[in-house]
């Protein structure tokens, strides 16, 4: 009896091996799919795995038949990715591209823009540097139809300072002893309210308001322009006597007058002060 043949000792040498590469991939993914099932802990829903398929017959070979199924065994035996809708929570998202679409540019116009010239910036006004010591003509004051001349005065036995005469009530007086108006410091300059002849020069003292002027010409000729900042009323028992006398950076103005109720044993009980500062001079028109 002549010795059997191997089954497959009629393909060539490199179709046997490409048969048994493909029963080996065969097997190896049913192997994997009955792990994947038991990974899921519980039985396949579906019917059992079917028996391991018999290798097929050879033919003319062009390409190893096995290429897909074995990508697929590869992915099942890393894991086999769960389909959209299963996977676990600590699942990474797939990455989203930062790119922008880009955006359609809209046509540059060929003509060239106009120059404009640039608005100029508002010039900051600076103060007037302070003037050398001259005492004061004469005062005046716009906004209330003040225009008085100006006479020296000086303080009294208990260091007050002393006021105009009453039978002049038109005339102001300067404190000879401070500032010159226009000059750094702080001067100071003084007025009745009224008299018993009626009103005087201040009478109307406690109507002005931040952003008039004051206009006082000096021996000089030169007319040194205060603008007021602040008009307070202080009780006479509570005069503030550094913020009104006290010295001064730049040049300053304080204009002095009587106000608040009046009685007739004590006078009126509280004065007015005018603060200003030196915003402009004039030169002389000699």
């Amino acid at each position: 009896m002549a010795p059997r043949r191997p089954p497959y000792a009629r393909f060539t040498r490199r179709q046997r091996r490409l048969l048994r590469l493909t029963r080996t991939v065969v097997v190896a993914a049913a192997l994997v799919s009955g792990g994947v099932w038991w990974a899921q802990d519980g039985e396949p829903s579906g019917p059992a795995p079917a028996a391991v398929a018999a290798p097929p017959q050879p033919g003319p070979v062009t390409a190893p038949p096995a290429v897909a199924e074995s990508k697929a065994g590869q992915q099942a035996g890393r894991g086999a990715a769960r389909p959209a809708g299963e996977a676990g929570a600590g699942a990474p998202k797939p990455p989203q591209s930062k790119s922008k679409p880009s955006k359609p540019k809209p046509p540059q116009s060929k003509s060239k823009p106009s120059k404009s010239k640039p608005s100029p910036s508002p010039s900051v006004k600076r103060p007037p540097a302070p003037l050398p010591p001259s005492p004061p003509r004469q005062v005046a004051v716009p906004a209330i139809t003040i225009e008085a001349p100006v006479m020296r005065l000086g303080l009294d036995a208990s260091g007050r300072l002393l006021s105009p005469p009453v039978d002049n009530p038109r005339v102001t007086g300067w404190y000879a002893g401070g500032a010159t108006p226009g000059e750094t410091g702080t001067a100071i300059m003084v007025g009745h309210r009224d008299t018993r002849r009626g009103p005087a020069v201040f009478i109307n003292l406690d109507a002005l308001k931040p952003g008039n002027t004051v206009r006082v010409t000096r021996e000089d000729g030169i007319t040194a322009v205060f603008t007021v900042h602040r008009v307070s009323t202080f009780d006479k028992d509570q005069f503030p006597d550094k913020e009104v006398y006290g010295p001064a950076k730049r040049p300053e103005l304080r204009l002095l007058t009587c106000g608040g109720a009046f009685d007739r044993e004590d006078g009126y009980e509280a004065n007015i002060v005018v603060f200003a500062h030196l915003t402009a001079t004039e030169p002389s028109k000699a």
